[in-house]
């Protein structure tokens, strides 16, 4: 009998190892997830929200106003938060007595520090950036032209992750569980400081209160502010963490280098805005004419000037063009100046608060005399000045009554009432040769009522 052998079994082949990604990769994204870090975003978002609802009026609807207080609150506010978050984070390894143990590994200390401390200021950034698209969302419907500045919003993001490396090597040196609030505390007093200062030192601090009126950072602002703020965390954490410690010393050249650039430029970190100077002005005549930057206030001043502008209707040299300027010199004969409104007092989301005042000002802008003050001074005593600075009060109330308006009721009021009860044709002539008047200081040329 002869003996078969079977074949052999095929045998299957190895199963290959799962792929996996790089280590690091896995070790960021569980960082990104647990202890302190997610916690920042919110956190961040709310330090920044609270101030700024609380102040919308001030500042919805106006670019530069909105950035103004983003940028404080995201430095003065959100700042020492996030150098708080990253003490805290820094501290870990000694609250839970860790230390040897990461020192053990192979990874290097600063590919360690890189590591913990990058979640916490990736973060806070997100947090950030929410708050800072909510509100500028929240300026839109009520902004006029221009765009808001994408370069400020970048240096105070920046700042924020230059704290929290700063506040996280704070951490890792100095054991003490209060360090976090204790540095919290100090990053708000060493930032508010310079704000009580006169001097061009004080650009340097990442909260410089910047007045962003009708203007908008030059072009390098954005890259100088970059390097200078981080450049001193730099050298921080290179001492830290790298063994060659002398590195450290070309961030501190690189931040001296630039340092005098931004104390000799002082307010030339910011240019003139080209949109703020453009007008819009209404079709019919008299034009009422606001900055591009307030556009959305030309119906409500039109609507506002009503009442003067029906009054002056058919008036011998009344203006042709109501202006709103910041030059304080005085326009020409045809035009007159229309008030400055400041939004959370006389403007609100493009609203005026009071438009029988801004009328007002307007008439007072109108009657208006650039003289001398031992012309305009209340206090001058001459009868024939009293007149004429009672009748331009006179007329301005006429033209725009108010009650908050004073007038004198020995003379004043009395030049009122017999304005008031002149006719139709008799108070227009009268106005004419009032009007011809307006860029004299001689009382004697001022008609009498």
């Amino acid at each position: 009998m002869t003996d078969t052998m079977s074949p052999p079994e095929p045998t299957a082949p190895a199963a290959s190892p799962p792929r996996t990604g790089h280590p690091a990769r896995g070790a960021f994204r569980a960082e990104l997830r647990r202890g302190i870090a997610p916690w920042t975003a919110p956190a961040v978002a709310l330090t920044i929200a609270a101030p700024m609802i609380s102040k919308a009026a001030q500042w919805q609807g106006s670019w530069s106003g909105t950035q103004e207080l983003l940028h404080s609150t995201a430095t003065l506010l959100a700042g020492p938060l996030a150098a708080a978050a990253g003490c805290w984070q820094g501290g870990r390894e000694h609250r839970r007595g860790t230390v040897g143990l990461c020192l053990s590994v192979p990874r290097s200390r600063a590919a360690q520090l890189v590591m913990a401390a990058l979640p916490v200021a990736v973060w806070a950034v997100v947090g950030h950036l929410l708050a800072a698209v909510g509100v500028l969302v929240a300026t839109w419907p009520y902004a006029g032209a221009g765009r808001p500045s994408v370069g400020l919003v970048i240096v105070d993001a920046w700042f924020l992750v230059c704290a929290v490396f700063t506040g996280f090597v704070v951490g890792r040196v100095w054991r003490w569980r209060l360090a976090a609030p204790v540095l919290a505390a100090a990053t708000y007093l060493v930032l508010g400081f310079p704000l009580y200062t006169s001097s061009d030192l004080r650009f340097l601090s990442p909260a410089e209160q910047y007045s962003l009126a009708d203007r908008v950072p030059v072009a390098w602002f954005v890259p100088v502010m970059v390097l200078w703020t981080g450049a001193p965390v730099l050298a921080l954490v290179t001492g830290y963490a790298v063994r060659r410690r002398f590195l450290a010393l070309v961030p501190l050249v690189a931040a001296a280098l630039v340092a005098p650039l931004i104390v000799s430029s002082g307010e030339d970190l910011f240019r003139k805005d080209q949109v703020a100077e453009r007008l819009v002005c209404s079709e019919a005549v008299p034009r009422v004419c606001v900055s591009a930057v307030d556009g959305p206030l030309l119906s409500e001043a039109s609507g506002a000037l009503s009442g003067p502008v029906s009054r002056l209707e058919g008036v011998p040299g009344a203006p042709v063009r109501y202006v709103q300027t910041s030059d304080s010199r005085r326009p020409p004969p045809d035009t007159s100046r229309l008030p400055y409104s400041s939004r959370g007092w006389t403007m609100v989301r493009g609203r005026l608060t009071d438009p029988a005042w801004y009328a007002w000002q307007t008439a007072r802008f109108l009657a208006e005399r650039d003289c001398p003050e031992s012309v305009t001074e209340t206090e001058v005593e001459d009868p024939a000045i009293v007149r004429v600075r009672e009748t331009d009060a006179a007329v301005a109330h006429w033209l725009a009554p108010w009650g908050g308006s004073r007038l004198d009721p020995a003379q004043g009021a009395v030049y009122l009432n017999r304005l008031t009860a002149m006719g139709d044709t008799e108070r227009r002539a009268w106005l004419g040769r009032y009007l011809a008047t307006r860029t004299s200081c001689d009382p004697k040329a001022v008609p009498t009522l």
